[in-house]
């Protein structure tokens, strides 16, 4: 079994919190101020100005929960100071923000239902950060991770944004929408077929049980991303799925709209590979095992990385899409090499 690391972080743990003009007003009522935990490594609590490290979680997760006591395992916290003492990276600080929303997650784009999240990254977090702490400012001393669709987060930022980043790195990150959603479906009507076919009498009942099954959840997920992708704002919860509610059958104008978001039609655009190629770290790795077929999509997506030239780390490992923070012993000394770089 995995090592349980039983010291306490070494460095300083502040909260902060931050009003987000991007997020109010969004269809689903949830609170526009975000509290950002922030942490501090030994090395980082004085001087300065140190390099920026932003953590993005998969979906039913929050920053803050990265913060937390795990058993045979560690805090992210814990895993830095570690990684310092191995002297494997330096001085750094991490953000962990809370972007938990009702709909169970966030996948860090820009919606109607959910929020602006990818301009509360930019406009509201970033210069929060560089404002109320000792880091460096401006894009080369600053990275993003995330795992499962806090990867998709991070590799959208590099697609999307790679001019406001030094470095990405995207754990089994959500790609390859065909096999990753596809199959879904079916499942999803079968469950709204028992509320009448109504996603938002399926939420409703949710939101009064004393807790969400598996299935569940999983339902609960694919309308969140059908409210990411492909809000409208007409809709109760902004959710509005890309298949016909009787037959399943695909609505080709709505789920193009989807794959506007895949990472695989992303990278296609020449101004996406321009801002992934400003990058100086970019990281991908992929459970060869991974439940949600997203092995296949990461090989899809570093195959196109190939092609068009664009410098890339990828790393496959024996391994599924579950309890896989291990793999940030390997991302975090990679992006601390690209943002501590000419400090």
């Amino acid at each position: 079994m995995p090592r349980h690391n039983f010291d306490r972080p070494r460095g300083r743990l502040t909260y902060l919190s931050v009003d987000s003009a991007a997020l109010r007003d969004n269809l689903l009522g949830d609170p526009a101020s975000r509290t950002v935990g922030v942490y501090l490594a030994p090395g980082s609590e004085s001087g300065g100005p140190h390099p920026l490290l932003v953590d993005l979680t998969g979906f039913t997760g929050s920053g803050l929960k990265h913060l937390g006591w795990t058993a045979f395992g560690e805090s992210v916290p814990q895993r830095v100071d570690r990684l310092i003492v191995e002297r494997r990276m330096g001085p750094v600080v991490v953000a962990f923000p809370d972007c938990f929303t009702s709909l169970g997650g966030n996948q860090y784009v820009n919606s109607a239902a959910l929020g602006r999240w990818d301009d509360f990254l930019l406009e509201d977090l970033l210069p929060a950060l560089e404002r109320e702490f000792p880091v460096a400012p401006g894009p080369r001393h600053r990275a993003v991770f995330g795992k499962s669709s806090g990867g998709y987060g991070a590799i959208v930022q590099g697609l999307r944004h790679g001019d406001h980043w030094a470095g990405v790195a995207c754990h089994s990150g959500d790609m390859g929408f065909d096999l990753l959603y596809r199959g879904d479906f079916p499942k999803v009507l079968d469950a709204l077929a028992r509320h009448e076919g109504s996603a938002d009498r399926f939420i409703r009942q949710l939101r009064d049980k004393p807790k969400v099954e598996g299935a569940e959840m999983h339902v609960l997920m694919m309308l969140a991303m059908a409210a990411s992708y492909d809000p409208d704002p007409e809709a109760p919860w902004g959710v509005r799925l890309p298949v016909d509610p009787e037959t399943c059958e695909l609505d080709p104008e709505r789920w193009a709209r989807w794959l506007e978001h895949d990472p695989l039609v992303m990278i296609e655009s020449s101004a996406c590979v321009d801002k992934l190629r400003r990058l100086k770290t970019l990281y991908i790795d992929c459970g060869s095992r991974d439940q949600y077929h997203l092995h296949y999509g990461a090989r899809a997506f570093v195959r196109k990385l190939r092609r068009a030239g664009v410098d890339h780390r990828y790393e496959e490992f024996d391994d599924n899409h579950s309890g896989i923070d291990y793999r940030m012993d390997v991302s975090l000394p990679l992006l601390y090499e690209a943002v501590s770089a000419g400090r």
